[in-house]
């Protein structure tokens, strides 16, 4: 059962261990419905995402691959990351210069990343209503918007309750 896309799991209680296996699950399937090839590299770094709910900076995703023995050069990790991106099975964090698993893979969606400044944790809101004013926005311009990341920082409850 995957959760309601209106739902920022990072910062609610939840079981996490499901939700990542729940979401590596739906991917894995998504991977294969594309005719992708999920290596064990590709799914090991998916994994390493799904870990924790917040975005992983290339070398913390590499120096895990190297100390499980997947090898210690840059672009191990980098194309992994860039292959899953690619695919819509994580997203990049620009903020943060990071990764993060998709949290809704195979479903069509316009992310909004929550990204607490206190702890890093990183919440995939629903997006809709913030590209469509977007989007609303741009067209009165005269512009098309062919691609956007929106990213909010803030406080998540724990880190802004601990303040």
């Amino acid at each position: 059962m995957s959760p309601p896309a209106d739902t920022p799991l990072a910062f609610e209680s939840h079981d996490h261990h499901h939700c990542a296996s729940d979401t590596l699950a739906r991917a894995e399937a998504e991977a294969a419905r594309l005719g992708l090839r999920m290596t064990p590299v590709r799914k090991r770094v998916l994994e390493i995402l799904l870990e924790a709910h917040r975005a992983l900076g290339a070398y913390e995703v590499l120096d895990r691959l190297a100390a499980e023995g997947y090898g210690k050069q840059p672009p191990v990790a980098y194309r992994a990351l860039e292959f899953l991106v690619e695919h819509g099975l994580a997203h990049r964090v620009r903020r943060l210069n990071a990764f993060a698993a998709c949290m809704h893979p195979g479903e069509a969606h316009a992310p909004v990343f929550l990204i607490c400044r206190g702890c890093n944790a990183v919440a995939e809101a629903p997006g809709a209503p913030v590209r469509a004013a977007l989007e609303e926005s741009a067209a009165s311009l005269g512009f098309t918007v062919e691609r956007a990341s929106i990213e909010a920082l803030g406080l998540c409850p724990k880190c802004r309750e601990a303040a």
